[in-house]
């Protein structure tokens, strides 16, 4: 088990690593950055709160960053994707509400495979962080339960870029699955007080793999041009789910996004 969290904390540390070693590359690079707002519907489960699922509207904001890298000759692009939601849930019942946020940042590196002028395809490695909370507003014992956790995965992406009318549109589907991670999670009915004073809280650190953490996220978008502005209307499937520590979660997201897009050359000034 300590191998394992040692291989994948390793892992991360040099995938940062390489983060920061394109960051200080000085040449032209192409760039593009899409800043997106949505709302949706999200279906919540945490065993350690209730064990019923409570539903509900969601907002949520997403912000990418995507560049091209001087790494093997120039085929691979680097992208930066961050995401966050609130949301605001009631059981089947009426009987009880909860409040959640969560938050995720995704670093991938994709080669590109370019099948045709209109077709390209992309797939690489990625490191998916994230972090939040959900608050059970009719629990008076254990009313919160934090969320960390951290994978290793894979990312593709699929890129098809057409014309109507001579007006250059670009349609996109990313698949981005964890394949191995570390979650925080309390074991079942442990508060966290208990937590704070325990000597073997190697126990609230779990390994998850497929097995025990099938989740994917999923996005579809659509660039079209208005005058001189580049709009992006897409749909987010993000599907989390996890059973650790005898307790089942889940946060299931469907939203519909819509902002805008910005393409530029990224110039250093000192070259």
């Amino acid at each position: 088990m300590k191998r394992t969290l040692l291989s994948i904390i390793l892992l991360c540390l040099c995938m940062l690593k390489v983060q920061a070693q394109e960051d200080s590359l000085q040449n032209h690079r192409y760039v593009m950055r899409a800043t997106l707002y949505g709302i949706g519907h999200t279906n919540l489960l945490d065993t350690y709160l209730s064990p019923m699922e409570y539903t509900g509207p969601e907002l949520r904001i997403l912000r990418e960053n995507m560049r091209k890298t001087k790494l093997m000759d120039g085929n691979v692009s680097r992208q930066s994707l961050f995401q966050a939601n609130v949301s605001m849930t009631e059981n089947k019942a009426g009987s009880g509400s909860e409040f959640s946020f969560l938050a995720n940042w995704n670093l991938a590196y994709h080669y590109q495979f370019p099948i045709n002028e209109q077709l390209t395809l992309l797939a690489g490695p990625n490191l998916d962080l994230n972090g939040g909370m959900i608050y059970n507003f009719r629990n008076s014992n254990n009313p919160v339960n934090a969320k960390a956790y951290v994978n290793l995965g894979a990312s593709g992406i699929a890129m098809y870029r057409f014309h109507i009318k001579e007006h250059p549109f670009m349609l996109r589907y990313q698949l981005n699955v964890p394949l191995l991670g570390v979650m925080f999670s309390p074991e079942y009915g442990q508060p966290y007080y208990e937590m704070s004073i325990s000597k073997d809280f190697g126990k609230n650190i779990c390994f998850t793999s497929l097995h025990n953490q099938p989740s994917v996220r999923q996005f579809l978008t659509l660039d079209f041009p208005i005058k001189s502005t580049t709009l992006r209307v897409g749909y987010i499937c993000d599907i989390q789910q996890a059973k650790v520590n005898e307790l089942k979660s889940h946060a299931w997201s469907h939203a519909l996004m819509i902002g805008f897009v910005k393409h530029f050359q990224l110039v250093n000034p000192y070259k």
